[in-house]
């Protein structure tokens, strides 16, 4: 069992930044791929970035890429989403994800565990 709590969603102008970060409760946080997707209003939820159990192994949304990170800290048991040269189209609720397995995986149904979720909205 895995509880995830995302944090540092708000309000930003296009062009801005902000970081989430993903808080990860369990002992074996090394064992579950991690990633971020995000929902807005009347769209499916979508895969933004993952990574693999020690963080070498990247994926990105072709929307997100060259402007967001992905990054990991398993001693923390953290996972930051570092959101840069933000648009209007990059508003949205953002989700922390587990996926069993220590390996990168873009595939939604992969993820057993999701957070709460966090607001990001963009204004133009």
């Amino acid at each position: 069992q895995v509880q995830l709590v995302e944090s540092g969603g708000g309000l930003v102008q296009a062009g801005g930044s902000l970081r989430l970060s993903c808080a990860a409760s369990g002992r074996t946080f090394i064992s579950y791929g991690m990633g971020w997707f995000r929902q807005a209003p009347g769209k499916e939820r979508e895969f933004v970035a993952g990574n693999n159990w020690n963080g070498r192994t990247t994926k990105y949304a072709d929307s997100v890429k060259g402007r967001f990170a992905i990054s990991r800290d398993n001693a923390k048991n953290t996972v930051d989403l570092q959101m840069n040269s933000l648009k209007p189209e990059d508003t949205a609720v953002y989700y922390c994800a587990a996926a069993p397995g220590m390996v990168v995986t873009t595939t939604l149904s992969r993820y057993d565990y999701w957070g709460q979720g966090t607001q990001v909205t963009v204004s133009s």
